[in-house]
């Protein structure tokens, strides 16, 4: 599926979006899913949780 079929996160407004909308930097994505794309900020900080927990046991 191509990414224009996708779902995405906008940081600037706290939409999601169906298919590439806005510009790159204000999207987070792609999702397989609105549900997913909806929960961007949360699944953004439990990466850089891991990261940086990862990084501190290096």
């Amino acid at each position: 599926m191509s990414d224009d079929k996708k779902w995405w996160y906008n940081h600037t407004t706290g939409e999601v979006e169906y298919g590439r909308k806005s510009l790159g930097h204000h999207r987070d994505g792609p999702y397989e899913t609105e549900d997913e794309a909806r929960r961007a900020p949360e699944i953004a900080r439990q990466r850089s949780e891991q990261w940086a927990q990862e990084d501190a046991e290096d």
